[in-house]
């Protein structure tokens, strides 16, 4: 049985990529391209917009690169696997006194995002205040008017002006997505089953807030809520909560990290990236081929692949 000392002696992370700002050369996506799965490989290269394409990418990569130096696993004896509802974890052998770490990656706008922790539950989920591709505020606040309770759309709907509203309500969608993602449910969730009571309801860029608490079916819960503003557009949240190991052992001991996201740099990124599948030249063809975004988007809902 691995002891709480070893438990506390494991750290969080928070890791953050610019992707959107990342503009990758023929040797750089072939090497990327070379240091992930062949079905990673073949599932990002499905992507239609280059956008896209480098931020799966970018999320694949930081989990290998968090397994590779913190748990220290050789990169090319990582194995990753995805539950029945899509959640990645880690599917290769490992020595069993090699302490659990639950991880998540997310990645909308204009960065790609991980987060972990030693024996929690970990959810994330990033979003960027942005207007709505066509139509009102209102109008977009009417068609996602099923995803809040009337408590939440009070909250958003009480900041003062259209902007203040829409970061409030990527704030809420942040916060039910990372919960979520955490829980490992996928799609299907009826999200009126949660709900936040956001606390404060100004955030400033670079601080690390954990007020906020959620409901579900109208009950506390006993999670924990970090949220950060990566920039004045980027809303980040992190799901944290026991799983049955730590509440039947020690939880009370096992503290979350109130860790900022480091911004990582692409050499960071790869800084111990193993190649183990042979260059693709076709890949770097199909990549270039690919517009970087939509010429025109209908509509710039929340909702992720």
């Amino acid at each position: 049985m691995r002891s709480v000392g070893k438990l506390l002696a494991m750290e969080g992370v928070r890791w953050a990529f610019p992707c959107s700002r990342w503009a990758p050369g023929r040797p750089e996506w072939l090497l990327c391209a070379s240091c992930v799965q062949p079905e990673e490989k073949h599932r990002i290269g499905q992507f239609m917009f280059t956008r896209d394409v480098k931020a799966a990418m970018a999320g694949r990569l930081l989990m290998r690169k968090l397994i590779a130096e913190k748990l220290h696993v050789p990169w090319d004896k990582i194995r990753l696997d995805r539950t029945a509802k899509g959640k990645p974890f880690l599917a290769s052998p490992f020595p069993p006194e090699l302490p659990k770490f639950n991880f998540n990656v997310s990645h909308q706008g204009e960065y790609a995002v991980l987060a972990a922790e030693p024996e929690l539950q970990v959810g994330v989920d990033i979003m960027k205040t942005d207007l709505p591709g066509s139509g009102s505020t209102e109008e977009f606040f009417r068609l996602m008017h099923r995803q809040f309770t009337d408590r939440e759309w009070h909250s958003i709907k009480g900041m003062d002006g259209s902007w203040a509203q829409l970061d409030m309500f990527y704030r809420h969608w942040t916060l039910k997505e990372s919960f979520i993602k955490a829980i490992g449910v996928g799609l299907g969730f009826n999200l009126q089953r949660i709900e936040f009571e956001v606390s404060p309801l100004k955030m400033e860029v670079g601080k690390v807030y954990s007020e906020t608490k959620m409901y579900l079916d109208e009950e506390p819960e006993q999670w924990t809520f970090q949220e950060m503003l990566l920039d004045d557009k980027h809303h980040v949240a992190v799901a944290l909560g026991d799983t049955d190991i730590n509440t039947a052992q020690a939880s009370e001991n096992i503290k979350p990290s109130g860790l900022l996201f480091t911004i990582l740099t692409y050499e960071e990124l790869v800084a111990s990236a193993v190649p183990f599948t042979p260059e693709d030249s076709s890949y770097w063809d199909s990549f270039t081929s690919k517009q970087e975004v939509p010429q025109r988007q209908s509509s710039k809902t929340p909702l992720k692949s």
